[in-house]
């Protein structure tokens, strides 16, 4: 089964869960980065699951298959760069699962950063990853790119924590 891979599908906008769960019962593989926010409300605060990328999943699947998956109520496209599908490597996958069983805060920007010094975590939950740290505002920020997408993961990591690699 080595001809499956890690699909970008572009849904309507707030169906990511909706899609995802008919996918799923469709049988194919999904992963939907689902990160918690706290919302304001006049009267209420509540903490909300919403989807990391906006608009966006992952789906396993083969090439082939493609089509059968767009069938599903809220799925727009897959989405392409230089007329190609754009995929994503497992290793991305996984590291975004692993940032986000941290628990830590994670923003993300679809901007294109300015490269910065390649670094390495020392310490905490994501320690022994590789990056990129850029200072925006008063934070430091570890930048994780999900080149599939053309989306940055920016995690806020104290300076402390990060060695400048060459």
């Amino acid at each position: 089964m080595s001809d499956l891979q890690w699909f970008v599908l572009y849904t309507t906008s707030r169906a990511e869960k909706k899609v995802a769960q008919r996918l799923r019962e469709n049988g194919l593989e999904v992963f939907l980065p689902m990160v918690e926010e706290l919302r304001q409300w006049s009267d209420r605060k509540k903490k909300v699951q919403k989807a990391l990328f906006n608009g966006y999943l992952f789906v396993k699947t083969a090439k082939a298959n493609l089509w059968e998956a767009l069938q599903v109520p809220g799925a727009v496209k897959f989405v392409h760069f230089a007329g190609e599908h754009a995929t994503v490597r497992e290793e991305e996958i996984n590291t975004i699962k692993r940032i986000l069983e941290t628990g830590v805060a994670v923003e993300t920007d679809g901007s294109d950063i300015e490269e910065g010094q390649q670094v390495r975590i020392l310490g905490g939950p994501l320690e022994g990853m590789q990056g990129e740290c850029v200072n925006k505002g008063n934070k430091d920020y570890f930048i994780i790119r999900i080149p599939g997408i053309n989306q940055n993961m920016m995690v806020n990591i104290p300076r402390k924590f990060l060695e400048v690699i060459s």
